[in-house]
């Protein structure tokens, strides 16, 4: 019945995996078919280096999700680390510490006090912003106006880092002690409790990753906006979750992968690329946005469901 039960995670994963590279490539061919300079050298890299700060966050999402939890803090986590990374003090992982150690030490279940911090973190952002409505970085701090507004290789510096996190990503999930006892844990977390794992402390440690990768959005946030802004991020949460979960990452836990969900990023970024050449057309609105986003997430999750009710058991 395991083995069973594996195989229709593993069939729903492929499922996933493969639908959302076809409508990544059939995305593709529509905008080099339907805009000019959409294959450009330009589109990409700003492309690239805005979207990186969705890739980051959708990664930690990732191993998130995969132990069966949730993390609903990670937009107000960019806001709060783009204004504190303004002040010179980044402490993304810290509030991902914090929601860790109350869900594993408190059982609080993890929607609730990611919710909570969702709130907490952004009223924390406003409050150190009160006077101002943002926080303006050193424009003389050459490292971090680099790192959001720089190439390497005539590449975007955070696409660069954005794919160095996915290898790492890559590599921790599949080749470390690490990634195996999250896929456990997700896949049952009293079985995994039984077999002698550190439950707790792998909880821990993905909310701990989720709030880093979050601050590092942050960071390269306010370098490209040239400040720390306390109102960016609205939503950003959704779509971390939409792209992970339209890669194929079950909700439930216990199944996932980093590349789909970087492909999943991809593909959600690209709509809103697609958006924005439709919205220079006069044919679309921007606003559109978010309703597009809360569609896409409940369309994928809607699949997700369905397939696991036909699946076998």
């Amino acid at each position: 019945m395991l083995r069973s039960k594996a195989r229709s995670f593993r069939l729903l994963g492929s499922v996933g995996r493969s639908g959302v590279l076809a409508a990544l490539i059939l995305l593709i061919v529509f905008g080099a078919l339907r805009y000019t300079g959409f294959l450009s050298e330009y589109n990409f890299s700003t492309f690239l280096r805005y979207n990186s700060m969705f890739g980051l966050i959708s990664l930690g999402m990732c191993f998130v999700i995969i132990t069966g939890g949730i993390d609903l803090s990670v937009g107000s986590v960019v806001a709060l680390s783009s204004v504190v990374a303004a002040l010179l003090s980044p402490y993304g992982a810290l509030i991902g510490a914090v929601d860790g150690l109350i869900i594993t030490r408190l059982n609080i279940p993890p929607f609730i006090t990611t919710l909570a911090t969702l709130l907490g973190a952004r009223g924390l952002a406003l409050l150190l912003t009160r006077n101002q409505g943002g926080v303006g970085i050193d424009p003389n701090n050459a490292a971090l106006v680099w790192l959001g507004q720089g190439d390497l290789l005539r590449l975007p510096v955070p696409g660069v880092m954005m794919l160095l996190a996915f290898v790492i990503g890559r590599v921790v999930l599949s080749h470390t002690t690490f990634g195996r006892h999250a896929l456990a844990i997700g896949g049952g977390e009293d079985a995994s409790k039984l077999m002698g794992l550190n439950v707790g402390g792998v909880k821990l440690g993905v909310y701990v990753l989720s709030g880093a990768l979050a601050g590092l959005a942050g960071l390269i946030l306010a370098a490209q906006l040239g400040a720390g802004q306390p109102t960016e991020g609205l939503g950003w949460e959704l779509s971390a979750i939409a792209s992970v979960v339209v890669g194929g990452t079950l909700l439930t836990g216990g199944t996932g992968s980093v590349w789909s969900s970087l492909t999943g990023a991809t593909l959600l970024g690209l709509i809103f690329n697609l958006l924005n050449f439709e919205n220079g057309k006069g044919v679309i609105s921007l606003y559109w946005q978010s309703v597009i986003r809360g569609a896409f997430l409940l369309v994928v999750v809607v699949l997700q469901s369905r397939l696991a009710r036909q699946s076998p058991e």
